[in-house]
């Protein structure tokens, strides 16, 4: 697979993982403490994709960089936001399961770039 191939995937991936969070965030309770959490998952969990599409147009290796890291701290912040949800019985764990695993392999995945980005 070629690296221009390999980032397109990536950048339908978080998107997905955006509409997912979007779908989510459609679906809590309207309760305060779900509305407070839910906004705050919507703007992290957004913010992966669109983040990692400007990692993508960057001019440079450390402009790279950079915008990985924030990529990798939206995507964990996005993962807090879900355990919250789960542990404060807002939603149950099962339903959170597979977003939360995503939200992790994102961050492997992004990681790993920045740590290969320094190599460069």
């Amino acid at each position: 697979m070629s690296e221009f191939q390999y980032r397109e995937d990536l950048k339908n991936r978080t998107k997905i993982f955006a509409l997912r969070i979007i779908r989510l965030y459609q679906s809590l309770p309207k309760t305060l403490e779900a509305s407070v959490i839910g906004k705050q998952l919507l703007r992290s969990g957004t913010s992966v994709a669109a983040n990692y599409r400007a990692a993508c147009r960057a001019r440079s290796n450390a402009e790279f960089h950079s915008k990985i890291s924030i990529v990798i701290e939206e995507a964990d912040e996005t993962l807090f936001w879900l355990e919250l949800l789960q542990e404060a019985e807002i939603i149950k764990p099962m339903l959170l399961q597979s977003l939360c695993q995503e939200s992790e392999e994102i961050i492997k995945i992004m990681a790993t770039a920045r740590k290969n980005s320094k190599k460069q």
